[in-house]
């Protein structure tokens, strides 16, 4: 069950003092409800470990963990589901695993692979980068709003839109169908995770609003 309109993901080196449990744990003090564990560089033992935290951390909040990519360590700590990307194990190889209990995102930058995703079983998929952001530049231009737009109004499950996100733009993503948002520095790098937090929901309750969805 999708119930969460702000979805973080995480880089502990863009955390403060390199404190990732400390940023997350602010962020979910400030009403973040869903948690992707995104630390690519780790080791499978690290991963491990740092997912037992942060599950802990999130079950304290009531809040969603969702691993990137390992899907035998989401099961290992009980996680709420996995996020896929391109070089990850097809979604519904992962739904398999999984069965119906757990969540399964998967990162998506056009409509080929947003329906794609949603047949194989996807509930979620992020989407982008709809905006331009330095960690997506290699990867070429931004999809743009209108591509995220088309998107939303086609694959029938939640989209989140990924990639420069910030305070400005939240509403005319909202106002494109996009479910929610999801990111990483505008919450990882702030120097007040917390409060960050607290106001991007609060433009994002704000922007569904005036856009009756």
């Amino acid at each position: 069950m999708i119930d969460f309109d702000l979805y973080l993901i995480t880089d502990r080196k863009q955390a403060r003092n390199g404190r990732l449990s400390e940023v997350i744990e602010a962020a979910l003090r400030g009403g973040v409800k869903a948690v992707q564990l995104r630390e690519k560089d780790l080791s499978g033992r690290s991963l491990f470990d740092a997912a037992l935290g942060m599950r802990e951390l999130t079950s304290r909040y009531g809040a969603k963990l969702i691993i990137n990519d390992r899907v035998d360590i989401a099961l290992a700590v009980d996680a709420d589901g996995v996020h896929l990307g391109g070089e990850s194990i097809p979604a519904r190889a992962a739904r398999k695993v999984l069965g119906g209990s757990r969540l399964v995102g998967v990162s998506c930058h056009d409509r080929t692979g947003a329906f794609a995703a949603r047949d194989g079983g996807a509930d979620f998929i992020t989407f982008g980068p709809v905006y331009f952001t330095p960690s997506k530049a290699r990867y070429g231009s931004p999809v743009g709003v209108a591509a995220l737009r088309e998107t939303a109004e086609a694959v029938g499950i939640p989209v989140f839109a990924l990639g420069g996100i910030k305070r400005e733009n939240v509403r005319e993503v909202i106002a494109a169908g996009a479910r929610g948002i999801a990111l990483i520095s505008a919450i990882i790098a702030a120097d007040d995770p917390e409060k960050e937090t607290k106001e991007l929901l609060s433009l994002l309750s704000s922007a569904k609003t005036v856009c009756n969805v």
